[in-house]
């Protein structure tokens, strides 16, 4: 792969009270086990979070509040970084995403090196 750029994919979802069955959890771990192992094996894969429910939100006047933000009804459930020739390339792998599934959303951004 030449002129490969670096992706993130953000992964949201609604969160919700219910929990899945073990026979749900079960194949959700093997989707994304296939969806994250594909890119993997296309050495493409950079690194990948899944983000937990615990969390503090720091606003501008440096106050807290405990919590996790959820805006219009989602909140950001974890990330992908990838390897791809374009955002169009990185797009299409985005697209076979298990959150998709779920009702969930993923967005594909640019990383610009901090260097």
């Amino acid at each position: 792969m030449q002129n490969t750029k670096e992706f993130m994919l953000m992964f949201r979802f609604e969160p919700t009270n219910e929990q899945p069955t073990p026979e749900q959890l079960q194949e959700m771990q093997k989707q994304w086990g296939e969806f994250i192992g594909n890119i993997a094996m296309q050495g493409k894969l950079v690194n990948t979070y899944q983000l937990g429910f615990e969390g503090t939100q720091i606003f501008p006047d440096r106050t807290t509040k405990e919590g996790i933000q959820v805006a219009d009804g989602q909140t950001l459930s974890g990330n992908m970084v990838l390897k791809a020739d374009s955002l169009e390339v990185a797009t299409e792998l985005a697209k076979k995403c298990p959150i998709l599934l779920m009702g969930g959303t993923v967005e594909v951004r640019s990383i610009i090196p901090m260097n």
